[in-house]
């Protein structure tokens, strides 16, 4: 089964980093990728049902991920939504728990619970 991944991330450079990561763990497909707050709440008002995972930055070109993932929880009750940042710190880790998240990772150092995290749905 396919798991479908929005992925909401500004760095374009990240979008085919993560895409390929995915692939390689396993059968987890990015749908979309968003750059910014308004395009991804957009993209979740209007494909409810088109996603699995989302995969969210924190820093966006414009807003932050913060305001994306109370959207996942009301537009998708079932997906899984997943902060990958450089800006976590554990008051911002326990706050994205707060807005919804179901994992929150730091980029730099916490890319193998990702992967293992990402394994496991696959």
């Amino acid at each position: 089964m396919t798991i479908r991944v929005l992925l909401v991330e500004d760095d374009r450079r990240v979008h085919g980093i993560v895409a390929d990561l995915l692939g390689s763990i396993g059968d987890l497909k990015p749908v979309t990728t968003v750059t910014t707050e308004a395009e991804a709440n957009l993209w979740l008002e209007e494909n409810p049902q088109g996603w699995d995972l989302a995969v969210i930055d924190l820093i966006l070109d414009a807003g932050t991920g913060m305001g994306v993932l109370p959207k996942c929880r009301a537009w998708c009750a079932g997906g899984k939504a997943v902060v990958l940042s450089n800006y976590v710190s554990p008051a911002i880790h326990k706050h994205c728990l707060a807005l919804g998240a179901d994992a929150v990772f730091h980029k730099a150092h916490d890319m193998g619970r990702f992967i293992e995290y990402c394994s496991a749905l696959a």
